[in-house]
């Protein structure tokens, strides 16, 4: 893959008429999630050992792993008042921008609820489907550098907005340090229990429970490759959400943006960490290398510069395309994580845009809106799939159960068909059960 070094960075310059591009192309949005032998046989012990030893082993892990030294589990749990004194104690603009951000992913999320529904067909049976809350779910938080309240609320507020009766929320604290505004926003969130582990031992924990920490139904919620080894070891034993991979960002521009303002968006994504991947993808060439050189001047000026000019060296691209057509096949092709449609009408492309966890629309839409405040989930399908799922919602922590009420008159009548088919299946106590409600 070419390279072109930009001040230092080096990042992947391509072109859809390259004779190699597919490759290419394939080749950077490549991204092995699964865990080696070694993570996996870790996180199996982890596993195990909560599973029989409940509580005691939490303690074990979390003095070894987060350099703690507590002796019960009353020392790894926090009050409700905890949680308060954490929000009445945030600075006042910190205070009301985390309110707001709440508020405004409540609203959405409302909008979302599913209503239960029946009808009635000519014979009086009555057929349909009832919407019902999970009893119980359970938040993963990252702790430490790695703490962000704002994943706290869009995991939490779709489940409290659900109707799931209670929310579980671990996270862990190495060295102890508790992070105020992540315990704040679980407190706006309504979560009802906090406990402060992590790692593959709070997975385990949720998902088997223990003597303190309730068992719950569903986990959800970004971690390091040993929580998603375990949220993949447990799924069956309780549901997931996903297995998540690096945050991605896909912007695609006609020209017309500011290049200083898409080079930041690259950044935004770019900064999470080392293999989080930001792509731009234009059919105007002058406007790539204007981008190019913005980035050449304000990564410097970046907090987290290094981890900015690893990310994009490793996973970065600038995609020289055809034309709008093509721009749109490489959306299709990527279906990345967030898409940016920095581009006139925005609009008129969204009919032709299949794949892509959220859409970002027009030139004044940063994705750093939809992280934080904007409404819409920021938990987002990664590593093209996209394809098969959906943001993180209110559909997540409910079930749907259907309804068969038969009439007599109804029971006659499918009992028939019931009949035909289970015999045509070998299945004669089928069809017996079936032909005992025909009417004579």
């Amino acid at each position: 893959m070419s390279q072109s070094p930009i001040a230092g960075v080096d990042i992947a310059r391509l072109s859809t008429s390259q004779a190699d591009f597919d490759r290419r192309l394939a080749d950077l949005l490549a991204w092995e999630g699964v865990s080696d032998a070694a993570v996996q046989q870790r996180v199996d012990e982890i596993l195990a050992a909560v599973k029989t030893r409940g509580d005691a082993a939490l303690v074990e892990y979390s003095n070894r792993f987060d350099r703690l030294a507590v002796t019960s589990m009353a020392e790894l749990t926090l009050s409700e008042g905890r949680l308060r004194q954490a929000f009445e104690g945030l600075p006042a603009e910190q205070r009301e921008a985390l309110s707001s951000a709440a508020e405004r992913i409540r609203a959405y999320h409302e909008r979302q609820k599913p209503a239960t529904w029946h009808y009635t067909e000519a014979d009086g049976t009555v057929l349909g489907q009832q919407v019902t809350p999970l009893d119980r779910a359970g938040i993963y938080v990252p702790g430490g550098k790695a703490a962000y309240p704002s994943s706290v609320l869009m995991n939490a507020i779709p489940a409290h907005v659900a109707g799931v009766r209670e929310i579980v929320m671990v996270v862990p604290t190495p060295d102890g340090i508790l992070n105020e505004l992540v315990l704040a926003a679980a407190y706006l969130a309504g979560v009802d229990h906090v406990f402060t582990i992590g790692g593959a031992q709070a997975v385990a924990a949720l998902a088997f429970g223990t003597e303190t920490v309730p068992r719950v139904d569903k986990v959800v919620g970004p971690g390091n490759i040993y929580v998603a080894t375990a949220k993949r070891a447990v799924f069956g034993q309780v549901g997931i959400d996903m297995i998540a991979g690096p945050s991605e960002i896909l912007v695609v521009s006609d020209g017309g943006t500011d290049p200083d303002w898409l080079a930041m968006d690259l950044f935004s994504q770019a900064e999470h960490d080392e293999d989080a991947q930001a792509v731009l993808v234009s059919w105007d060439l002058e406007h790539l290398q204007a981008v190019e050189a913005s980035i050449a001047r304000l990564l410097p000026t970046l907090d987290r510069a290094p981890i900015v000019r690893e990310s994009l060296a490793r996973r970065g691209a600038l995609i020289y395309c055809r034309d709008r057509d093509e721009a749109v096949m490489l959306i299709n092709r990527i279906a990345p994580e967030h898409l940016e449609l920095s581009v006139a009408n925005p609009e008129g492309w969204l009919p032709q845009v299949r794949h892509a966890g959220a859409i970002f629309m027009g030139r004044y839409t940063a994705e750093a809106l939809g992280d934080y405040c904007a409404g819409p989930n920021h938990v987002l399908p990664t590593s093209g799939t996209a394809r098969f799922s959906s943001p993180l919602g209110v559909y997540d922590f409910q079930k749907r159960s259907s309804i068969i009420h038969c009439s007599a008159e109804g029971a006659g009548e499918l009992g028939k068909i019931a009949s035909t088919l289970a015999r045509g299946e070998s299945l004669t106590a089928h069809a017996r059960s079936a032909e005992y409600r025909l009417r004579p």
